[in-house]
């Protein structure tokens, strides 16, 4: 069995699995209808669907982007265990992805097209919708879970996130060399460069999409003692309650504010402008 082979059937089967778990979730959710918020319209079974099996590039998606459906689903014990089972298969399918993606990295084009054939129920979704290729990133994002009984819910943009990779100048040079070396900007940039000591660590910034962020705050202490907790709902969030209520929950912005709302930090760690702007590559403070 060639390795390219090997690898695509191992893909497709975690998607398999992916698509299962989540057919099975879905079919309890009809059973047993739990009680459900929706932030930007009505709640019900077939928005729970199309939110849990959302994989698609939409025609002229940024390939970096992601949709949200954010909201919340109140789950008993048994769809509760449904909902870690889907996550258990969307990690072993990003692990799987990771491996094709080192070891045959030609395949993925192939893969984002051919997947959704093997899933008639997806592949309904196709029809006459203008969405062709799965979003892989879309497939393996894990629903967000409550570790216990909530409350209250109190949802707020987070539009200040950036992510920071750290580089050397070895490094930040190479990237450089891949623009244009006849543009005056870049020279400009390669001098600057050239000026730091070969063993100073730089950091390139990027600054992150505006997402939903969700304080949890526990009806009980969990056994670390936290009272409450932050985390990311880029899909619904299922809570567990024996009791099938809805917590409080307050109903956010329809839109992300337009710009920072959150005041810069006094002790940042960077420098307030670029050093290499073409590259958003900022110096540490000294």
């Amino acid at each position: 069995m060639s390795l390219q082979y090997q690898l695509m059937a191992e893909l497709e089967k975690a998607f398999d699995e992916l698509v299962e778990a989540t057919e099975a979730l879905m079919t309890s959710a009809r059973q047993h209808p739990p009680a459900m918020w929706r932030f930007d319209g009505e709640a019900d079974i077939d928005w729970l669907m199309r939110a849990l099996t959302d994989y698609w590039y939409q025609d002229g998606q940024d390939g970096r982007a992601t949709r949200d459906h954010v909201g919340v689903v109140i789950a008993n014990d048994e769809l509760m265990e449904h909902a870690l089972n889907v996550n258990q298969c969307k990690d072993a399918f990003a692990r799987q992805l990771g491996v094709a993606r080192k070891q045959h990295p030609a395949m993925i084009a192939e893969l984002k097209a051919t997947l959704p054939f093997r899933h008639p129920v997806l592949h309904d979704h196709l029809k006459g919708s203008g969405m062709a290729r799965l979003h892989l990133k879309q497939c393996w994002r894990r629903l967000p879970i409550a570790d216990a009984p909530v409350s209250r819910i109190r949802l707020a943009w987070y539009s200040s996130g950036r992510s920071i990779k750290r580089m050397s100048v070895a490094e930040v040079e190479a990237k450089l060399a891949r623009l244009n070396n006849e543009a005056a900007h870049v020279q400009i940039q390669y001098r600057l460069l050239a000026s730091l000591p070969d063993g100073e660590m730089l950091a390139q910034v990027q600054t992150q999409a505006p997402l939903m962020r969700a304080n949890l705050f526990f009806r009980e202490p969990l056994e670390d003692g936290h009272t409450r907790r932050a985390m990311n709902v880029a899909l619904p969030l299922f809570v567990p309650a024996p009791d099938n209520r809805l917590p409080q929950i307050n109903q956010p912005a329809p839109n992300p504010p337009g710009k920072r709302t959150r005041a810069l930090r006094g002790d940042s760690k960077l420098e307030s402008e670029p050093f290499i702007p073409s590259l958003r590559i900022y110096r540490y403070r000294f």
